[in-house]
């Protein structure tokens, strides 16, 4: 799950490692999302979430649950310089993709680097949670990047974790699979194996 708005969002700030807090439309999204788990039945076993106070604030405004982990595997990337900064500053894809460490010779971190470690962090709560539902709260960059390191082309798509989005994912023996974009706000549903929105 994505975190809720945040004053960063909407300044249109890259925040990476650094923080903002929930807008009060953040804070009303999370508690939407929550409204929208009792609604249709979905209950957790475990919760985790990045270290970011935009995260735990999300997973405790969403659940009402306390007793949770704060991973920093779960991190959004971090920007280096750029963090803070507008997010017109940040480069064209193509320009990153040709470059291959963009941020790292501004004191950030590279996409496989980012990759390689949500994805270790996901996979290792996968392997301690077995045939469990597990809540994990996270960022735009750092799911994206763990959906590209399962395999998942999400520019195919063309489209965007919104704030509070869930992804439903399953666990199997070392291998996930990308089921669903959930948005609880506007309660639709974008089903990967027909690749479209469902009513």
């Amino acid at each position: 799950m994505r975190h809720g708005q945040t004053l960063f969002n909407v300044q249109k700030r890259i925040q990476g490692w650094s923080d903002s807090p929930l807008t009060d439309l953040g804070i009303e999204q999370a508690k939407q999302a929550g409204a929208y788990f009792e609604k249709v039945g979905l209950t957790f076993d475990s919760y985790f979430c990045s270290t970011t106070e935009r995260a735990s604030d999300t997973l405790e405004l969403a659940t009402g649950v306390t007793n949770y982990k704060r991973l920093k595997g779960l991190k959004e990337m971090n920007f280096g310089r750029f963090e803070g900064q507008q997010e017109y500053l940040h480069p064209p894809r193509e320009v990153r993709r040709a470059v291959g460490n963009y941020y790292v010779i501004h004191g950030g971190e590279s996409d496989n680097d980012v990759r390689a470690r949500v994805n270790a962090t996901v996979s290792q709560i996968a392997q301690d949670n077995e045939n469990k539902t597990v809540l994990v709260v996270s960022h735009a960059g750092a799911l994206m990047h763990f959906l590209t390191s399962i395999g998942i082309d999400f520019e195919k798509y063309g489209i965007f974790p919104s704030n509070c989005c869930l992804f439903d994912l399953t666990y199997d023996g070392g291998d996930f699979r990308l089921n669903r974009m959930i948005d609880p706000l506007e309660e639709k549903i974008f089903d990967f194996s027909l690749g479209q929105w469902l009513s």
